[in-house]
């Protein structure tokens, strides 16, 4: 493949590269342009804005990861179910424009008859086990739905999703406990964090943990400004009670420096380490599974 442009499409973001056939990144590009702000039957005139010069090059060949592959997106990719690996992946690109413009596909998998799904994660998941040459990982991927990946023989066997970010905005803006928080959330106060996390893994439930941040406030026994990130505690504390992560081990936690931090500090408190892959990722992800790709 002479020129690989992968695109990593969300639900609020556009993001774009060059790949060069060294697996290096050319050149990057973003626009504030994810699903919700293309119009119907927008995509691709968006697509050409951010990558229609790249695409004029012969051999130039586009996958596509994340929410334009949704029912609400570009063109709908049909779920891939789990286990799965680069090769099955690559063997279910929904090609929007044959030989030229494909859509990485999902993943579904299920807990008890009830489906789990993600899109883009699935990318970001192989690019970091290609990063860090693992086969056998425990990860996370942190946001406003957090994912637990866990990868064997290197196929993800299975994940699991956790609305964490989604809880932390509703209660930190629309329950009573806004009322005592500051406007803004500022720096992350780790010892306020690991009070929270503490309290989440020992408590139980965040129907129950949850009203301490208000208590706490109450009887100034925590500063205003150290609420959101107790807060954020409690929230991410929950998430981790909810995992079997055995004492030394380690969590491939995949997302920006800020959300990393937090959920090392979280699982130090299991006995547990972090081991840190960035954005980078996804470009690895889809350059790998183009690499099962006839011809690579």
């Amino acid at each position: 493949m002479t020129s690989l442009v992968a695109v990593d499409w969300g639900t609020s973001s556009l993001r774009a590269a060059r790949i060069g056939s060294d697996g290096a990144v050319l050149d990057a590009r973003s626009l504030p342009r994810g699903i919700l702000a293309v119009p119907p039957g927008g995509f691709p005139a968006a697509f050409g804005e951010i990558c229609g010069d790249w695409m004029r090059e012969p051999q130039a060949v586009a996958l596509i990861c994340g929410m334009a592959g949704s029912r609400q997106g570009w063109v709908e990719a049909p779920y891939c179910p789990c286990p799965a690996n680069f090769a099955d992946i690559a063997s279910r690109l929904t090609w929007i424009e044959p030989g030229r413009i494909a859509m990485v596909p999902g993943l579904m998998c299920e807990h008890e008859g009830v489906p789990d799904v993600m899109r883009g994660e699935e990318t970001q998941v192989f690019g970091a086990l290609d990063l860090l040459a693992l086969e056998d990982a425990l990860l996370v991927l942190p946001g406003t739905h957090s994912k637990w990946v866990r990868v064997s023989d290197g196929r993800i066997a299975a994940f699991s999703t956790f609305m964490t970010g989604e809880c932390y905005g509703l209660l930190r803006q629309h329950s009573i406990l806004a009322r005592t928080m500051p406007q803004a959330d500022g720096e992350l106060d780790e010892a306020g964090f690991e009070r929270g996390v503490a309290y989440a893994l020992r408590s139980g439930t965040l129907l129950h943990t949850a009203f301490s941040a208000r208590t706490l406030a109450l009887f100034d026994r925590l500063p205003a400004s150290a609420l959101p990130s107790y807060l954020s505690g409690l929230v991410i504390g929950e998430e981790l009670a909810a995992q079997q992560v055995a004492q030394g081990s380690d969590v491939v936690v995949i997302g920006s420096e800020a959300l990393t931090r937090r959920y090392e500090l979280a699982l130090r408190q299991l006995g547990a380490s972090a081991q840190r892959a960035g954005w980078e990722a996804t470009w690895h992800g889809i350059r790998a599974i183009a690499s099962m790709l006839q011809g690579n």
